[in-house]
């Protein structure tokens, strides 16, 4: 194992699932997600070929979940030419140290997320007096010290260029986070948006063990900067995408993925900004 690279200090298994974990689907030709736990993987690229990318990296000790979903869709010994992450949080990079010792492959993100995957920064802590159900309470323990890819992190390119992802762009989408991105392709509106919206409000336990579909903003615990929050939810809707699979909860499509990001971005005070927190009014910058 490359001693260069590590988790952070609070690393640690989560125990929180959900009744889709375990499941995935493709929801476009080439788009596949897959649940872990509480949180979605993506695997960009058609089966059984070796031009493919995995998107994000699970919960905390998801390694080998993650490894057995690629074999079983690309074939024995797979590996992606590239991982790229929507951003760094925990449940986004839980498996990500095993994978690149394993793979030898590149991770792309945003400048901004940048230090947060180097070990020079730590994450704000979680807001566990959010407004919001038990997935909030919890939020204390969730790891927030920076990992540290070392070398192996690069920057997404600044033309908007995604590599090993024709046709797809990214775009900064802050607010949940300061590096956020979510990934679109214009050819057919595929939207991989991260927690820039999520399909289930994601700090209420009953709703996240059983996926009760329903958009919302990012998830509160670990949103800093609300303002940031709803320009990119109002950018994504913008681009009228077609199918979205978000970092949690069910993908969504056609007329109600729509009509629910319109609402959201519509009552957006209502649906996503929680009625108090110490991020709400006072945002860390």
């Amino acid at each position: 194992m490359d001693s260069n690279i590590s988790y952070g200090d609070d690393y640690k298994f989560i125990p929180a699932t959900s009744i889709a974990s375990g499941t995935g689907m493709e929801v476009l030709p080439g788009i596949y997600y897959h649940t872990i736990q509480i949180v979605n993987i993506c695997l960009v690229g058609e089966p059984g070929s070796n031009e493919f990318v995995l998107i994000d990296a699970g919960m905390p000790h998801s390694a080998d979940k993650i490894t057995s979903v690629i074999e079983e869709r690309f074939g024995a010994d797979s590996r992606p030419r590239a991982i790229i992450l929507t951003h760094g949080h925990f449940d986004h990079v839980g498996g990500i140290v095993e994978l690149v010792n394993k793979w030898k492959v590149p991770v792309y993100a945003h400048s901004l997320e940048i230090p947060f995957l180097t070990g020079t920064e730590s994450y704000p802590d979680p807001d566990t007096s959010v407004e919001g159900g038990m997935i909030s309470k919890m939020s204390a323990m969730f790891p927030t010290d920076p990992i540290n890819l070392a070398g192996n992190v690069k920057e997404l390119p600044s033309d908007g260029t995604i590599p090993h992802m024709p046709g797809f762009r990214w775009i900064h989408t802050p607010g949940h986070s300061p590096g956020h991105v979510s990934l679109f392709r214009d050819k057919d509106g595929a939207l991989i948006a991260g927690d820039a919206f999520v399909t289930v409000k994601q700090e209420y336990l009953y709703k996240v063990l059983t996926q009760e579909q329903e958009i919302s903003g990012p998830p509160r615990y670990l949103t800093t900067d609300w303002v940031a929050a709803k320009e990119s939810v109002k950018k994504l809707a913008e681009l009228n995408p077609k199918v979205a699979v978000t970092g949690h909860g069910l993908p969504m499509s056609g007329d109600l993925l729509t009509s629910s990001l319109n609402v959201l971005v519509k009552d957006f005070e209502q649906i996503a900004i929680p009625g108090y927190g110490k991020y709400v009014d006072k945002p860390k910058q």
